[in-house]
This record gives structure tokens, sequence and C-alpha cells, in this order.
């Protein structure tokens, strides 16, 4: 049905021949004729009826136009045909046609005037169209003759310079076009003159330009290479850029900084910086290694070029090694020196940019993207100074590890902490760092280093205590360490510019940096080829002489210096400037030293040993290492004080130590020096030399860490009496002992201030039970001389001799008072003797003279003790005796009051107590021997009182005695 209403629709618009003609074969069927019409009009179907034939028509025949309707008729026929069937079915059709004839003709006739109406339009529309296309045809060939008469030509004009105009800008497009091509000849020459600005500003001048000719086909091609040279530029900028790590120029820097503006990747660049500068760092540190490696092997083997920069370090020789290192901090120096150059670059950029921003604020944008970048930029720079000085003591580390330094000579490796010391003080004023992986790389080495040389010199001490003779090195009489060069660095402030040992008088300010100082030029490292000269500037510059005629007359008296120890060739000071030539010693020099020897007597000179002068030399590089490297000051301080007390022991051992006279009891040694003796024999001491070696290893370890004691040379003759047993020698060991003790006490607030603060209550207790027993051992050494220098026993003989039992009162003293005299006398005459070899302090003679005469007084109150009879007039002859000694001995020394005096006296006056006050008098004086007491007892009182009193006083004493057995 809707195919039908479709084609109802359709026959509106067409005429009723043309609407035929268009019907597909399906709606092709037979219109019927007017006749027929009327007989379907005459008939009276029923409307309901006719729509249902309709309706009963299959929906295949309204589908579509290709449908075959006779094809699809066919196709149904059953596979036996029934004529009757055949013919009812056909009937049926027929219906259907009629019945859809007779709707298509009730359509048409109901269509019909509405259809003539419109058909009478079209045709009025078709006059129309026809009376337009006369005129139409009339208009052009009116315009024709106009064109022909007058517009072509104006219009031709018109065109030509239209066409021209287009023709100049189209020239000057070509001239653009061909400018553009040439332009990559100009920024070839603009990059090869280093005009990084110019050749970025003028290439995206081009790519601008080219953007707008971006229509031509040869554009995009220049485009594209413009493009490819902006990177090319891109790439030797950043080539410039990687020079600034090496050697910072400040106008080349200005140029790179431009470009990376224009370029708006300031950011950007500041990144590729700092790869650069870690770059550097590398391929600079394996560069100056690889150069000495490749040097000291001989060859130019590319295996070393393979190498990791770690495992290239650890072919550095020991020759090369100190160069090398100066090298490398050499090359380290430029480069954080660039840095530092880099960053003052840029503060000084961004103070001008400043003041042009505050004087034109207008462009807020554009100033606010720049205080970003300069905000980015400034805490880049900060953040890298860290991260520079890392790397630059990781490259140091690994070359100071790579190395073993245990075997170098003191001064090299003093060398090599001078260099440390100061590249350390760079990364100070660099970044503010305490340089912790440097201080731990140095320590370990000084610690490894340390041990191993003191071991050595604790052993050379050894041999030198054992070659001692023990006779004065002299010097003059003003001598100080501080002229010694071991020291002179604590005379000297320290200079940002020189070593702490070695630097000049003329220091720099330390205000100035080393950074400030050698911004312009020139290389804190360089100093150090020429600093190890200066040690032996002006030491030999005079002998002290006042005249040629005394100089002459000292070398003809001292013609032969064959004499002269090998210790005292080789290391001495010298008398007039107290310093120690390093380089050997001139014969003049020695023979003018002979002479100050020789005048020894009349000076106040320090007395002091070749070995005392070893000993403070090596104290003083031991506080060389420690001021240079302040973490080890604890193992060096307990070094030093190692080498003190084997000197302090080894003087001990050789003139103080006797089990017979320290048994007298009378507090020679005292508790403090005695501990200090013990404590440093067992700490060290080896004791056990030919012991087993097949002991344990911690045991070995132990005596590792111990050295041998010394012995006394063959050379020094303690015991002849008319040296007074080796007095000289005695005087010489105990006060050069006491001279290092008084270095030692004048060092110690230096030594205090480099002490960690855990550690100080070593040096506190180093100080107070070590050094200040230094004194305390005149009193052993020198009582062996006393001990023997008086023949104390002929006395005992002598008094023995003596009758004490007379009954009238003496007037005249005993022979043994003028005997013991004599002995005084000749003990004195024998000490002025040894004066003139060597000087005697008042100290030394002062305590010679008191062991000698408490030792006599001593001897006196034995003498008494032994007496087996005596009455009032011999205890009276007693105190005659006494009297008459003490009054000549004031004579022969100046020591007040006499020591032990009251000793003698009081014993002497015991003899006329009673029985009640002996008993108290016993008690308060209990160092008096029990043989002296008894004899009180039973020689004084044994008359006068009974057996039971006496039983009594003697059980007194023998309660007394008790505790001491």
């Amino acid at each position: 049905m809707q195919k039908i209403k479709s084609l109802m629709t359709r026959q509106g618009l067409r005429s009723p021949q043309e609407s035929v003609n268009d019907l597909s074969p399906i709606e092709s069927f037979r219109i019927p004729t007017k006749e027929e019409l009327r007989e379907l009009h005459e008939e009276p179907i029923d409307p309901q009826a006719q729509q249902e034939i309709i309706n009963s028509i299959e929906e295949v025949y309204f589908s579509n136009d290709s449908f075959d309707i006779v094809k699809y008729e066919l196709e149904r026929l059953p596979p036996v045909l029934s004529l009757q069937e055949l013919e009812e079915y056909r009937d049926k059709l027929k219906q259907q046609q009629a019945a859809v004839s007779k709707k298509v003709a009730d359509l048409i006739l109901e269509k019909q005037p509405a259809y003539v109406e419109e058909l009478e339009r079209v045709t009025s529309l078709q006059t129309g169209l026809q009376l337009a296309a006369v005129i139409c045809t009339n208009g052009r060939r009116h315009l024709n003759i106009a064109k022909e008469g007058f517009t072509q030509t104006s219009l031709g004009l018109l065109a030509n310079q239209r066409k021209r105009q287009l023709l100049i800008g189209l020239l000057k497009s070509l001239r653009t076009i061909k400018t553009l091509q040439r332009t990559d000849v100009r920024l070839s020459e603009m990059l090869e003159e280093e005009d990084y600005p110019g050749a970025i500003q003028l290439c995206l001048e081009c790519q601008k330009a080219a953007s707008t000719f971006k229509h031509y086909s040869c554009i995009s091609e220049l485009n594209s290479k413009l493009q490819d040279t902006l990177e090319q530029i891109e790439e030797q900028l950043d080539v410039a850029l990687s020079k600034i790590c090496k050697n910072f120029d400040i106008n080349h820097y200005t140029k790179v900084q431009q470009a990376y503006r224009l370029l708006g990747k300031t950011q950007t660049a500041m990144d590729q910086l700092h790869m650069h500068f870690t770059q550097a760092i590398h391929n600079t540190v394996f560069q100056v290694v690889l150069g000495y490696v490749e040097l000291c092997a001989g060859n130019t083997d590319t295996k070393f070029q393979k190498l990791q920069y770690k495992d290239l370090c650890t072919h550095i020789t020991s020759d090369s090694y100190i160069p090398c290192l100066a090298d490398l901090c050499k090359a380290l120096w430029e480069v954080m020196l660039s840095y530092y150059r880099t960053m003052q670059w840029h503060e000084n950029h961004d103070q001008d940019e400043a003041a042009v921003v505050s004087s034109d604020g207008n462009n807020v944008i554009g100033t606010e993207e720049n205080s970003f970048d300069r905000n980015y930029v400034k805490k880049k720079l900060e953040h890298g100074l860290s991260r520079i000085w890392q790397d630059v003591q990781l490259k140091v580390k690994t070359y100071l590890l790579g190395t073993d330094l245990s075997n170098f000579k003191y001064d090299d490796f003093i060398f090599v902490l001078d260099i440390i010391s100061r590249l350390m003080q760079v990364g100070e004023e660099f970044c503010g760092s305490k340089s912790e992986v440097l201080q731990e790389s140095i320590r370990k080495q000084s610690v490894n280093y340390f041990k191993t040389y003191h071991r050595t010199r604790l052993e050379e001490l050894r041999m030198f205590l054992e070659n001692e003779t023990w006779e004065l090195c002299p010097v003059k009489s003003s001598f100080s360490i501080l002229q010694l060069h071991e020291f002179k660095f604590m005379e000297q402030s320290r200079s940002p510019s020189v070593s702490p040992s070695k630097q000049p008088a003329s220091a720099i300010s330390s205000t100035v940096t080393l950074f400030e100082q050698y911004c312009n030029g020139g290389n804190p490292f360089e100093i150090q080829a020429d600093s190890k000269d200066d040690e032996t500037e002006d030491v030999l510059a005079s002998n002290g002489y006042e005249s040629d005629e005394q100089e002459k007359s000292a070398y003809q008296e001292y013609d032969s210096d064959s004499d002269v120890p090998e210790e005292l060739k080789r290391d001495y000071v010298d008398e007039q400037t107290g310093d120690a030539p390093i380089k050997s010693v001139s014969r003049e020099t020695l023979r003018s030293r002979k002479r100050s020897d020789y005048n020894l007597n009349k000076v106040n000179a320090p007395i002091l040993t070749n070995t005392t002068l070893n000993v403070i030399r090596l104290v003083g590089k031991y506080m060389q290492m420690m001021n240079i490297l302040k973490p080890i000051a604890f193992d060096v301080i307990h070094f030093m004080s190692q080498l003190f007390d084997y000197y302090l022991y080894a003087v001990y051992t050789f003139f103080g130590r006797n089990d017979t006279f320290e048994s007298t009891g009378l507090g020679l040694s005292s508790s403090r020096l005695r501990t200090t003796l013990n404590r440093i024999q067992e700490s060290l001491i080896d004791l056990e030399v030919s012991a087993d070696p097949s002991g344990t290893l911690t045991a070995a370890e132990e005596r590792k860490e111990k050295v041998p004691s010394p012995h006394l040379s063959h050379l020094v003759v303690l015991t002849s009496g008319n040296s007074l047993y080796g007095l000289a020698e005695r005087v010489v060991a105990t006060e050069s002992l006491v001279f290092l003790a008084e270095q030692f006490e004048f060092l110690q607030p230096h030594l205090d201030a480099v002490m960690p603060a855990a550690k100080k209550p070593f040096l506190q207790q180093f100080y107070s039970q070590t050094v200040s027993t230094a004194s305390e051992l005149r009193k052993p050494v020198y009582w062996i001389v006393a001990a023997k220098a008086i023949d104390y026993e002929q006395m005992l003989l002598l008094m023995a001799n003596v009758k004490w039992d007379v009954k009238e009162i003496m007037s005249q003293h005993n022979v043994y008072v003028d005997a013991l005299l004599k002995e005084f006398e000749e003990f004195n005459r024998r000490l002025n003797d040894v004066s003139k070899r060597v000087r005697i302090p008042l100290p030394v003679s002062n305590i010679l003279w008191e062991h000698c005469i408490r030792l006599a007084n001593r001897t006196l109150v034995e003498g008494y003790a032994n007496v087996k009879k005596c009455s009032n007039e011999g205890r009276a002859l007693m105190q005659l005796d006494f009297q008459q000694f003490l009054m000549k001995l004031e004579k022969l020394t100046d020591i007040r009051p006499i020591p032990d005096k009251e000793f003698v006296e009081t014993y002497i006056k015991a003899y006329y107590l009673t029985e009640n006050d002996m008993e108290c008098w016993i008690k308060e004086h209990r160092e008096y021997s029990t043989k002296q007491l008894t004899n009180l007892v039973n020689i004084c009182l044994g008359t006068y009182i009974n057996k039971k009193a006496r039983q009594k006083l003697l059980a007194t004493i023998d309660d007394i005695d008790r505790p001491k057995r």
C-alpha cells in the first residue's frame, strides 16, 4: 500500500503519460479503459470487501521495484499442476488486480482537478523561461559589443599593473629567500668568531623570516636547514660552556650566557654546566694521573688508558707520587676557581639586573620570569658547591689511598700533608666543608705511616741512647727550641698560601681567602715546588766570633776534629743561630763549636746531648704532623709521650737503678716516680727479647709495640772515683732529661689546644705523673754518687775506736771528724774538677751536697748507735764532734739548713731522757732504726732502770718495727 501511495504522490507532479512511462515493471500494470472504469463504477463494490481483497495481497508484491512477479508466481507453482486450482488461483489474482485497479482509478479521479491546475502552472513557467532566455541572449550580445569597444583595453591595463605589483613582491621575496639561503655561511663565520649571541639572533631572525614565506616550497627545506643549524649552534655552545670549567674567561662566559638566554634555556645551561664540571673533574684527574703513570712506565702502552681511575692510581710510583699529587691539586684548583668565578659572575650580573629592573618596572611578566631564572641559577650554583667539592674529595681520596705511604721519608710525608691541608683549606673556603672524606683518608694514611715511622724512631732512639757517651752538645745560652726548623711553624702565623710548617715571615692576612688571592692568576699549590729549600736558608750565616783573629786562633788551637762524635758531625745546633743545618757541617764550624765547648763553664747554656736534641727534633716533627692533621692528635701525642718515657726510663736504667741504695728506705724514689717507671716498663719496654718467638699472635703484636730496654755504652765509665763515678755523664743525662721536660712543659698549651676533649685527661695525666717526675730522678741518680764519693765505712771504723765513757769533759774533737771533713774537701775539689767539664746547675750541686751530708749524718748516728759504753761526758763529746763538723761543713757548702742536722742532734739529746720520756720519744721518732733505738735503751738507760722497764721499752720498739717487716 505504501508503494501505491508513493506512486499516487508522484502522479500529482507529472503528466499522466510521464507517470505511466516512469512506472517500473512492477508498477506497469494495464490502466483500465473508460469502459472498464465505467463498469467498475457501475458495479457496486463494497468498499470493505474491496479493502479486504487489497489486504489479502501478499507483502512481497509491495517489497521493491525490482520484484519479478512472473518469476515469483512460477516458482510458487506446485510440482503437480491442477487446472482447477490454477484457475481458482488465477481468479483470485484477477480479483486482487481488479480491486487494485479500482482503487487506483478512484485515486486518479480524486486528484484530477489538482493535476490539471498544476499542469497549467508548468506550462506558464515554460513560457516565462523561454522569454528569459531571449533576454539573456540579447544581454550577452550587448556586453560583447561593450567589451570590444572600451572595457577590454582598460581592464588589461589594470591587470598588467596588478601583475607588476605581484612580480615586485615576488622579486623581494626571492631576494629574501636568496639571503636566507646564504645565511649559513655567515653563521659559520660567527661561530668561528665565537659570537654565539649574534649567531643565534641571526638564526632566529631567519627562522622568523622563513615562516613568513612558508607558502613557497623551497622554504620548507630552508626551514629544516635553519633548524639543523640552530641545533649545531647549541652543540657548539655546549662545547663552549664546557671550556669554562678549566679556564674561566669572563667575556667568553658572558657571550655563552647571552646565547642561552636568547634560546630561553638559562636553566638548561646551568644543568649542563654542572654536568660539565663533574666531567671536567673526572677527565682532569684521569689525564694527570695517566700522564705520570705512562711517564713512569716509559712506554706509550694504551693498556693504562683502559684502566679505571682507582686502578690507575695504584700504578703511581713513590718518586712520582708527590709531583703527581701537586699537579692533581693544581688542576682541581683550576676547576674550583672557575666555579668560584662563575658564581661571582652571576652575583655581579644579578646585581646589575636588579638595578635595571628597579629603574624600569614596565614588563612585569618578563621581570618575574627573569627573577625565577635567577633564583633557580643561584640555588643550583649553591647546591653545586658541595657536589663539586665532594667529587674533588673522592678523587683525591682515591689517589691518596692508592699508594702505601708508610715507607715515605718524613719530609715527603709532611709535604703530602701540607698539600692535603691546603686542599682542605680550599674546601672550607669553597663551600664551608670540613672535608670529612679527605680527613678520614689522610687520617688512615697518617696513622699507618706514623706507626711505622714512630717504631723506626724508637729503634733509632734506642740506638742513639746505647751509643750515647753523654757528652755535652754545645749550644748558645739563648738556645730555644723555636730556633729549630722543626718548630718554625709555631712562630709563624698561618698564611693561606703557605703550608703550616713552611710559611714565610711576611704572611698574607688570614682575612684574604685563597680564591681572592689567586682569582686573577697563580696557584696556591705552585709554592710547594720551592718550599723545601727554605729550611737551609741563613743557617750557617755566622760562626759567632767577633774578629778574624779569634777565628783563626780557634782553628789553630783545634786543628783536628777526629774526636768529634759522628752524631755531632751529623746533627747539632749552631752556636750563633741555634738552628740545625740540614746539609753537611763544615770543619770550621766544628772547630768553632769546640771553642765554645771549652768555655761552657762560663755561660749558662742549656745542658743537653745530641740524643736530647734528636728527641726534641722528633717532637717538633710530630707536632708538625699533628698541627697539619688534628684528627690524629691523640695518636701523635701518645707517641710523643713514648719518646719522653723511653728517654726517662733510659736515664733511670743507666744512672739511677741501684737496688742496694734503694733499699735504704730513705724515699729517694717517690711513689709517683716508681709508679711511672713501672708503667713505662710494662707498656713500652720489651723485657723478653730472647723469648720463644712461637708465641701467640696477640703477644707478638703487643711486643711489636714495645722496645727493648737500652744498655749503657761501654765507653761510659761509672766506677771511677776520680770522675766522681761518672758525675759529668750523670749531670748531662739528668739535666738533659730535665731540659726535655721543660720543653714539654713549654709545649703543653699547644698540645692541649689540639687534643680532643675526650682525650685531655690522658695529656693531663702524662704531665702530672711523668713530665713532672723528671726532676725527681736527680735524687736516685746523684744518691749513688754521694754514697760512693765519701768513705762512710772508714768513718764508722774510726768512730768505733773512740772511747766514749770518758770521765771528764773533752775540749778537743775526735779524729774521725777531721777525716770526714777531709773527705768532704776532696769531694768539693773533685766537684770543681767536674764542673770544668760540665756546668753543674745549682739544684744538682745542692742535691749532691744534701745527699752527702745526709749520708754523713746518718753515718754519725749509726756510729753513735754502735757505742758499747757511754758516759755523760762522752755524750758531751758527741755534741762537740758534731758541732765541729757542722762549723767546718758550713764553710764548704751554702746549703742551709744543714740536712738531717736535727736527726743527729735529737739522737744525741735522747741520751739524757728519763724512762717515761724515752717511751714517748721512741713512739714519736720512728725515723730511727730498731738497732739505734735499742742502743739508746740499753746503753743510756741500762744503768738507771730495772730489767722489767727495759723489757717494756724494747717491746715498744719491737711493736714499732713490726709493721716495717
